[in-house]
């Protein structure tokens, strides 16, 4: 958009040092982020590798209840399947979600006061 304002130029910009990096790593307020995000994101993976898992084992050993129709032609293995796209939209919408409203503000906090700005 042509109403916003440049990025500053490298002469402007405070680069932070080695040590400013792991300050800010042994801090309360990153260990805080790491946790936050770590909280969110390593369950919800254990818990759609857990469901695609079952997935894949019922499409290969019950093949009766997944070949058991719903509707007209629709079976049990087509809703499942159809179901991971699902999730897959979900998770993806709520990760950003989550991320947006409680990570990047965090984040944000952290990356002006490393350049400088706070």
């Amino acid at each position: 958009m042509a109403t916003e304002t440049p990025p500053p130029s490298k002469a402007e910009r405070k680069l932070p040092t080695t040590e400013e990096f792991e300050q800010v790593q042994e801090s309360a307020e990153f260990a805080e982020l790491r946790h936050a995000h770590r909280s969110f994101a390593f369950p919800l993976t254990v818990a759609f590798i857990a469901w695609y898992l079952l997935y894949v084992l019922l499409s290969n050993y019950a093949d009766d209840f997944m070949d058991t129709k719903v509707v007209g032609n629709i079976n049990v293995a087509l809703v499942l399947g159809l179901g991971q796209f699902l999730t897959t939209f979900l998770i993806a919408w709520w990760s950003a979600r989550y991320s947006a409203t409680k990570l990047d503000p965090k984040a944000e906090a952290i990356k002006s006061r490393m350049e400088g700005g706070a």
